[in-house]
C-alpha cells in the first residue's frame, strides 16, 4: 500500500490498515534500518489520571488528605472553605516549586 507525507509531515493510514489494528488514538514511532515502525499504544484511563497529577504536582498524601476532608466536612462549609482556599491562595506560575499549606 501507498500513503504520503504532506507538507505538515502529516500521513493518513488506510483504511484496511486502521480497521486491522482496531480503534487507537497513539502509536509509538521508531525509525529503524530505513523503515519507520508503528505500534498502536492503547492508554488506560489510569494513565491519564497518574498524567494529569504529576502535571499538578499532587502527591498521594494531597489525594489521601482531599479525600478524607471531603469526606467529613458537609457540602456548605467544603464550598465555603474552597472559596476562602482559593482567594487566599498565591498564584504560581508554571514551573514554580510546589509549597505546602499544611503545618
Amino acid at each position: 500500500m501507498l500513503a504520503k507525507v504532506t507538507s505538515k509531515n502529516q500521513l493518513t493510514l488506510p483504511k484496511s490498515v486502521t480497521e486491522a489494528i482496531g480503534p487507537v488514538e497513539y502509536f509509538d514511532v521508531e525509525a529503524r534500518a530505513g523503515q519507520i515502525i508503528l505500534t498502536p499504544i492503547r492508554i488506560q484511563r489510569g494513565d491519564a489520571v497518574r498524567a494529569k497529577l504529576a502535571e499538578l504536582e499532587l502527591t498521594e498524601r494531597d489525594i489521601r488528605d482531599a479525600v478524607a476532608w471531603a469526606r467529613t466536612a458537609s457540602p456548605g462549609v467544603r464550598a465555603a472553605e474552597a472559596a476562602a482556599d482559593y482567594r487566599a491562595a498565591p498564584t504560581r506560575k508554571r514551573g514554580a516549586a510546589k509549597t505546602s499549606r499544611k503545618a
